[in-house]
């Protein structure tokens, strides 16, 4: 096996996981690349836990990794998992950095996720071309809250991730990101995320929001010009309970789906036509960047001064501009129109063969 690229922290927030962290961390403890020698740093910050999570994590056989396990107790407003998560990586950061190390790299996860034993690995060596790395979710329905698996929900998960398939696809057609090409998936959330430390220094670490934390972190460095990718090698399974443990989480859209397929909610997606807009949008800004036409173009979007210098002070590349913009569009950006999902899937396949048409003419 050829040789790792450089140091990593495993970072992981966890609250009452006294059932599911140790399988966690014994997935840890067989990733590919470690051994007694060389082995794999773990932070877990154990937070507001009443289940015996910290005894049962410490009376883990753990051969190949190093361990760091903190309990806390978050009070009030930041009792939620985004202050436990910056709380981890802030801590991956300090161990790197402690060790003479900035340019580790730190990895975040969930405590109720099913790694492979190549998780690590495989992020590692995503991160050789991108700066931030996103791993594919892939829904995980043994032991869920709702008893046996479900034929009639899993194919609803699947028309579901038909459709996201069906937004990427127009993407590739439209404006293909070339440092996240195709086959990618679209998920970076914190079920599977890994960057270096010092970027996520330098960026100023992760927000500790209530919900959304992790895609407020990934949208900093995107900001920063940081290319994101979702790199097909790169999952987790991610729990399909229908009790979280982060308000807003996985387990919210669980229950949504669930209560879809059992003819209780309508299920309602932004409109192909919404998406469309949208790529077009940041093709024409990362065209007006790449050929020097930044300035006219942020005037012409009626953006003032003060926004405009917002936007291009130090602004290293491409990417920095249209996530910069959009940020500052968005505030002031009409809803997307939506409609339910069969609906939405039959207009994205009519778009793609209508492009697929255009092309060939």
């Amino acid at each position: 096996m050829a040789p790792l690229p450089g140091p990593a922290v495993i970072c992981i927030p966890a609250r009452n996981e006294a059932e599911r962290l140790p399988r966690l961390l014994r997935a840890l403890d067989r990733q590919d690349g470690f051994s007694s020698v060389h082995r794999l740093r773990v932070v877990v910050v154990a937070n507001n836990c009443t289940d015996g999570t910290v005894a049962v994590a410490r009376g883990l056989p753990l051969d190949r990794i190093d361990l760091r396990l903190i309990e806390a107790t978050f009070a009030g407003a930041e009792a939620h998992v985004g202050t436990a998560r910056r709380r981890a990586l802030d801590l991956g950061a300090e161990w790197l950095e402690a060790d003479g190390t900035p340019d580790g790299v730190l990895l975040t996860t969930d405590a109720d996720a099913r790694l492979d034993p190549s998780w690590v690995v495989a992020n590692l060596r995503a991160l050789e071309g991108a700066e931030i790395v996103g791993g594919r979710l892939v829904i995980d329905d043994e032991g869920d809250d709702l008893g046996d698996t479900d034929p009639v929900l899993a194919a609803f998960h699947a028309q579901v991730e038909r459709y996201w398939a069906g937004v990427r696809l127009l993407e590739d057609s439209l404006d293909p990101p070339p440092h996240d090409p195709a086959p990618r998936h679209g998920d970076h959330t914190g079920g599977s995320l890994a960057l270096r430390a010092s970027l996520y220094r330098a960026v100023g670490g992760l927000p500790a929001l209530p919900r959304g934390e992790d895609n407020a972190l990934v949208a900093a460095v995107q900001r920063a010009g940081g290319r994101l990718r979702h790199c097909p090698a790169v999952s987790v399974q991610v729990s399909a309970r229908t009790a979280g443990r982060a308000e807003g989480g996985m387990a919210v859209e669980m229950l949504r789906r669930a209560r879809v397929v059992r003819g209780g909610e309508a299920y309602r997606l932004p409109e192909a036509g919404f998406w469309r807009d949208l790529i077009l949008r940041r093709a024409r800004l990362r065209r007006a960047w790449r050929e020097g036409a930044a300035i006219d173009t942020l005037a012409g979007l009626g953006l003032d001064a003060q926004d405009r210098a917002a936007i291009l002070t130090d602004c290293p590349n491409d990417i920095a501009f249209v996530e910069r913009t959009m940020a500052h569009l968005a505030p002031n950006d009409p809803p997307a129109p939506e409609c339910g999902l069969d609906q939405a899937l039959a207009d994205l396949d009519a778009l793609a063969a209508q492009l697929r048409r255009d092309a060939a003419a």
